[in-house]
């Protein structure tokens, strides 16, 4: 039987670095690099499921963090989203 190990906020973007170049390519890294631990997430979960059905093994408490994880970091992602999208809309309202 596997320990039981204490869960903590999945790390979706890395801290940018300041780069002498523009700000685009440091977040569209950021932001590819955030879909990415998102899916990873999921395929874990995905996979825990399938072990899990098989009964290759895996434990039902196995499956079942790895499936909120992987909900926990899609709503993580979904609302820092929103975020982004809320601040650009208020962007354009400015009057330049």
């Amino acid at each position: 039987m596997a320990p039981i190990l204490p869960i903590s906020a999945p790390a979706l973007v890395e801290p940018l670095k300041a780069s002498g170049g523009s700000g685009g390519d440091s977040f569209g890294q950021a932001f590819a690099n955030a879909i990415q631990s998102v899916e990873g997430a999921n395929q874990d979960a995905n996979a825990s499921v399938q072990r899990f059905l098989t009964g290759e093994g895996e434990e039902l408490h196995n499956t079942v963090l790895a499936t909120t994880r992987a909900e926990m970091a899609f709503d993580m992602f979904l609302q820092t989203r929103n975020k982004v999208v809320a601040a650009y809309q208020e962007i354009m309202k400015l009057q330049l």
